[in-house]
């Protein structure tokens, strides 16, 4: 394949696809309702289904086995903030300024800018009820409210954190503080909605949970009980030097108790769809913002995270990098689990390997609404439809990703995965560069940056190649200086 083409092969992702999407309406009951329910740090480990047998899954569990488990899906930024703005609007962090989670502190006045568009907005026009309930962390200001940005209902919190119990959470425009818990508290505000919905018209709904965000507990004692024999827990990584095993178990058990207050919940969600008789025409979707480690590499947290050492193993500060972070983009904090269920659609108990990410929501869902994208607007990632229906065709299962820390530590990490290498480069940091061979190395145990093989040179020199253009398509401020570093 010659050089022109190889470069069109991965930026045709990255084009301006607004003719390619439907620009009229379809008839109302070709439209499905959707019910986007999303957990905030919850890792696809962290899943019955996915084999790990001591988490608390059942409604989770339930909702693969009636749909679609998706074991290669992706979040375009491995921290709170851009993943959300990716999966709302299609396009990555850099394009939108937003690459590290909004601190209220230091980015008091940044959010999602009003002139992107996002898929709420997109759907609010086709005709579609929009609501948001819990976490938002993209912008604090009035002016970036959800409701700005295609929300019509919103009940929860504008920023990044809060109490898992007796929150302050914002409800018809008054903030106040609310008692219990606030997973439940998210939960049935959603279920009043739908309860309350006009059947003759369709709607989207998010239901953003605050959990498993740390701090873990406390959570409802009938969560606590499917968890609290597990004095014990299995970890992955117990022979990691220096490990601090015994805080890594604790952590482990409150984080499977948060996510089974997650799963509880979920199941009043599906059970209420059935009350209404609106699972059939109904598609739902279980995700989370990025992935989540908890002892895989020694660290526990996100794409930001933090070594969970013992303080004697912890590795030196460097200009960038204090001595506790460790900033990352294994796959334990790009990937995220994914489940989709849509009767009559979805085949039930699918499992599907091929790769998709939060940038596929608003195609998808523009698609599946019949909503008008404006003629030339970027959209960077695909409509899922084909896979949902089962008619894949050609599919690219090549993933890009980036993250450029500014808070905890100063970097910028851009990855090119595809199913065989990945090839990790921070640009502001030398000597943190990865590559890993995931065919053979799926668990990333083993960096091959340095090795002179022809094989590896071969492959560095592709996806180095891969990694530039795509920084180039997206206008990324960091591509002057990849370049000087890389020679190009």
């Amino acid at each position: 394949m010659g050089a022109d083409c190889l470069r069109m092969k991965f930026l045709l992702p990255l084009l301006a696809v607004g003719l390619a999407l439907p620009a009229h309406l379809t008839a109302a009951p070709d439209r499905p309702n959707i019910l986007f329910i999303m957990a905030d740090d919850q890792a696809p480990w962290a899943l019955h289904a996915s084999g790990y047998a001591q988490a608390h899954t059942p409604n989770m569990d339930r909702l693969a086995s009636e749909g679609a488990r998706f074991t290669n899906a992706f979040t375009p930024t491995p921290v709170c903030s851009p993943a959300r703005a990716s999966l709302m609007t299609s396009r990555y962090g850099s394009e939108l300024g937003i690459t590290d989670w909004l601190n209220p502190k230091a980015d008091k006045d940044l959010g999602l800018s009003n002139e992107v568009m996002t898929w709420p907005r997109l759907l609010q026009q086709a005709g579609y009820d929009t609501a948001l309930f819990g976490k938002w962390h993209l912008g604090d200001l009035d002016s970036q409210h959800p409701t700005q940005r295609g929300y019509s209902t919103f009940m929860g919190f504008r920023g990044g954190g809060n109490s898992p119990k007796n929150p302050i959470l914002e409800k018809d425009g008054v903030t106040a503080k609310h008692e219990g818990f606030i997973v439940d508290i998210v939960a049935d505000e959603a279920i009043g909605w739908l309860k309350a919905h006009d059947a003759a018209k369709p709607f989207a709904v998010s239901v953003h949970f605050r959990e498993p965000h740390a701090s873990y507990l406390p959570v409802p004692d009938e969560d606590w009980d499917q968890v609290k024999h597990l004095d014990n827990p299995e970890i992955p990584n117990p022979d990691y030097p220096g490990l601090d095993v015994g805080r890594t178990k604790k952590m482990t058990r409150e984080y499977l108790a948060s996510v089974a207050a997650i799963d509880r919940n979920l199941g009043h969600l599906l059970d209420t769809l059935e009350a209404l008789q609106l699972r059939k025409n109904t598609l739902v979707i279980y995700t989370s913002d990025h992935g989540y480690n908890m002892g895989h590499h020694g660290i526990w947290h996100k794409g930001n995270g933090h070594w969970l050492l013992k303080k004697e193993a912890l590795p030196p500060a460097t200009a960038n990098i204090p001595s506790g972070q460790r900033p990352n983009m294994f796959d334990t904090s790009v990937h995220i689990p994914l489940i989709m269920r849509w009767p009559g659609v979805i085949a039930s108990g699918t499992v599907n390997a091929h790769t998709v990410s939060h940038l596929d929501w608003l195609p998808t869902f523009a698609g599946l609404s019949g909503a008008a994208v404006p003629s030339g607007a970027v959209v960077r990632g695909r409509d899922l439809t084909p896979l949902l229906r089962g008619a894949v065709g050609d599919w690219d299962d090549d993933f890009y990703a980036e993250y450029s820390t500014k808070h905890q530590s100063k970097t910028h990490m851009r990855m090119y995965r595809t199913p065989e290498w990945k090839l990790i480069r921070d640009f502001n940091n030398e000597g943190r560069d990865e590559l890993y061979h995931l065919a053979v190395d799926p668990e990333e145990t083993t960096n091959l940056i340095a090795e002179t093989s022809p094989e590896v040179a071969r492959v560095v020199a592709d996806l180095d190649g891969r990694i530039l253009a795509q920084m180039e398509a997206l206008g990324d401020p960091v591509l002057p200086l990849a370049k000087k570093i890389l020679n190009h």
